[in-house]
């Protein structure tokens, strides 16, 4: 019997929105039949120091909401600092799907893979959804404006 796929992917999941859902269904297909989804979801530090402000959800909060969506079979939290060569090496995957606007991430994965000696697959997944609500910083833009009417 072969071993499932192991399928990574990681996000922040500050407010869950419909592309998050889309780009989870994703990942897990890019793994193939019976693959495994394994999500890191961002430390709130993490959160704030790359995107300049502290996540409206609490990290186990986020954790606990992206673990429940039936494409992901397990979530955890990143590192405190976060360190792509010690969560490849740890979660072994075959696959690590990153979002369309993760360039940094795929950045940071690039140069873990260079000291990794398995053989992982990078993909980036697209853009899903009306461009008005694919993020939660926009989704939080718009309940502003709809309480300022």
């Amino acid at each position: 019997m072969t071993r499932k796929k192991i399928v990574l992917t990681t996000g922040a999941f500050d407010l869950l929105h419909y592309g998050h859902l889309k780009a989870l269904e994703d990942a897990k297909k890019s793994g193939g039949r019976n693959s495994k989804l394994i999500v890191i979801v961002a430390r709130d530090k993490t959160v704030e120091k790359r995107k300049g402000k502290k996540p409206t959800i609490p990290e186990e909060q986020r954790r606990a909401l992206v673990e429940s969506l039936k494409p992901v079979d397990r979530a955890v939290l990143g590192y405190e600092e976060m360190n792509m060569k010690a969560a490849i090496r740890k979660l072994k995957p075959d696959v690590i799907a990153l979002g369309y606007d993760q360039r940094d991430i795929l950045e940071a994965v690039n140069d873990a893979l260079q000291e990794y000696t398995g053989e992982v697959k990078v993909i980036q997944t697209k853009r899903y959804g009306m461009r008005d609500l694919n993020s939660s910083s926009k989704i939080k833009n718009k309940i502003i404006e709809e309480l300022k009417l």
